[in-house]
This record gives C-alpha cells, sequence and structure tokens, in this order.
C-alpha cells in the first residue's frame, strides 16, 4: 500500500518516493503526490525522474497507484529511490473544477447520475426535469457560492458510519470505496457534505468565476449541466 499523500495536502506538488514494482511502463512507488483517475477526476500527469508520467491509475490492491510512464523501456529497479512532480497547473484546473461540481450540486437539488472532470470544463448528470434547469439562475447560483469564499475540509467516517448516513452517497453512478475500513468525506459547511476521494482547493473563491456552457438531455434520467470557467 502506498502513501497517497495528496489526500491530505491537495497542494503538495513534489517529493521523495521508492520504487515499489515495475509492469512494463507502470511504476508503482512507496508513497505518491500523483491523484490515479477515478471519481470523473482525471489522474494526473508529470515526472517520475527522468520519465514522463502520461496517465495515474488506480493499482492492483489497496492504495496503490500505477504511474505510467511515457517509455517502453523501463530501466528502474525495486528500492531504487526517485524524485517526483506533478503537472500542477493541469491538477490545480482539476481540483478547481471538482470543487465547483460540488457547488453546483448543491445549486441542483436532484439526484446526481454521473458526471466528469476536465482542465477546461466539467459536466453533472441530473435526475431532473429540463425546464427546471435554467442557465441563468444556475449561474447566479454557483458564482455566489464561489464569492462567498466558502472554506472546505475533508474528514474520515468508518464504513459502517457511511452505511448508516446513505445521504453521505450523493452520486448515482459512483460508489466511495468501501472494505478499507474508513471513507473520506469532503465538507463545505453550509453547502455541501458528501463522500469523495478527489482533490479540492481550499476555499471555493479560489475556483474564480464560471459559466453555464450548455444544458442538454442525455436521456430520461440524465439533463446534463457542463460548467466552464468564465
Amino acid at each position: 500500500m502506498a502513501e497517497l499523500l495528496f489526500r491530505d495536502d491537495a497542494y503538495l506538488r513534489a517529493c521523495a518516493a521508492r520504487v515499489v514494482a515495475v509492469h512494463g511502463e507502470a511504476v508503482e512507488l512507496d508513497r505518491t503526490v500523483f491523484y490515479p483517475t477515478g471519481g470523473g477526476q482525471p489522474g494526473d500527469t508529470g515526472r517520475l525522474g527522468s520519465y514522463k508520467v502520461i496517465d495515474t491509475r488506480k493499482g492492483p490492491a489497496g492504495d496503490s497507484v500505477l504511474h505510467v510512464l511515457d517509455a517502453k523501456d523501463v530501466s528502474l529497479q525495486v528500492g531504487q529511490p526517485v524524485e517526483i512532480e506533478i503537472d500542477w497547473q493541469r491538477r490545480h484546473r482539476h481540483m478547481r473544477m471538482h470543487t465547483a461540481l460540488h457547488l453546483l450540486g448543491a445549486v441542483v437539488r436532484a439526484p446526481v447520475t454521473g458526471g466528469r472532470i476536465g482542465e477546461d470544463k466539467s459536466h453533472l448528470d441530473f435526475d431532473i426535469e429540463m425546464e427546471k434547469l435554467v442557465k441563468e439562475q444556475l449561474e447566479a447560483g454557483v458564482n455566489a457560492l464561489v464569492g462567498a469564499a466558502h472554506a472546505t475540509s475533508s474528514r474520515w467516517i468508518t464504513d459502517a458510519e457511511l452505511e448508516a448516513r446513505p445521504e453521505l452517497v450523493k452520486t448515482m453512478s459512483v460508489a466511495p470505496p468501501r472494505g478499507e475500513g474508513r471513507v473520506r468525506l469532503l465538507e463545505i459547511p453550509g453547502v455541501d457534505l458528501q463522500a469523495c476521494g478527489g482533490t479540492h482547493v481550499r476555499d471555493t473563491a479560489e475556483i474564480g468565476r464560471l459559466a453555464v456552457a450548455r444544458i442538454r438531455s442525455e436521456g430520461r434520467r440524465n439533463k446534463r449541466v457542463t460548467l466552464v470557467f468564465a
């Protein structure tokens, strides 16, 4: 199991680590600042020693993380020390967007059926009537929450506590990981509280002004709202 440093400090950009395993072009480390693809958020990219990391995925067991390198022949050995660093500009945009989607979910009071986070645009799908989604109202709502400069924080609860509080799981298409004994919560006091393992900004003001780029139907139970940075 790797030490996932991004869970406690999403602003940590680099660290020293040791190689645990090499699987072709994918490398496992004993600790990492790289967020692996999951929960609608893309995996980080960056550098691992002299190699370029082009993707980061969840590993085969527990908290292991696979750092996918842009190389066919990887000359790293188990136990070898390496320096790693994420592409911070890309990560920070994902952090801003991920937090923005939490605000959107707080404005649209409806079950979330899916979502995806990107550098420049992101979306959530809602089980709601199309006529209830009004562009101007949504923009005003999310930007009011951005401008209010709400602090964000994370904490952990047990699997048993999560089972007793099903309202903390707000995304129908993505279930939080169970079986590890604990689940991470994101809290924006007075705005949102839910199970989420992604990376977020410390303060909603850091997101910047948002715009609703599109609202469209993706099926009977999926009405998609796409956000972009204004």
